[in-house]
């Protein structure tokens, strides 16, 4: 893929009290380039209970490549591309949702756990734009896979 039509890629997981972070960042991990840095931020629940949120920023064309071919894995990435205009909103953003099971297994799958939020480029700046672009990159991966 020549040209990442993204300004960045941030994915972030919630690791509760009952979860083992480790196992919680090494799903977010699988989805990640290995130089990607992680940031955790640990915040108290409504009853009290510790909650650590891992995030990463991805901004590098490298970075982001690597975390859109791990998306591309996705068995259900034509209900993504089908979905599109649901999944941008009107600041030109992509959200998906992926399972931290299955990344914790370093399988790809649409689910709860990890949200993941494209910034689309689009000039001018309307969702229309920004849904044609994620829909050709989205689809040269579906293509390439």
């Amino acid at each position: 893929m020549p040209a990442v039509p993204f300004h960045y890629v941030d994915l972030r997981a919630f690791s509760y009290a009952t979860e083992d972070e480790k196992r919680v960042e090494q799903a977010l991990r699988s989805l990640l380039p290995e130089d990607a840095e992680l940031d955790r931020v640990e915040n108290v629940g409504h009853h009290g209970d510790r909650i650590v949120v891992l995030s990463a920023r991805i901004e590098r064309a490298d970075g982001m490549r690597h975390v859109l071919d791990r998306i591309a894995e996705l068995d259900d990435l034509d209900r993504v591309l089908d979905e599109l205009d649901q999944r941008v909103d009107d600041n030109c953003a992509l959200f998906m949702r992926l399972d931290k099971q299955a990344a914790f297994r370093d399988e790809v799958r649409l689910g709860p756990g990890i949200t993941v939020r494209a910034k689309v480029e689009a000039y001018p700046a309307k969702k229309e734009a920004a849904v044609e672009n994620a829909r050709d990159t989205l689809s040269r991966l579906a293509d390439a896979s």
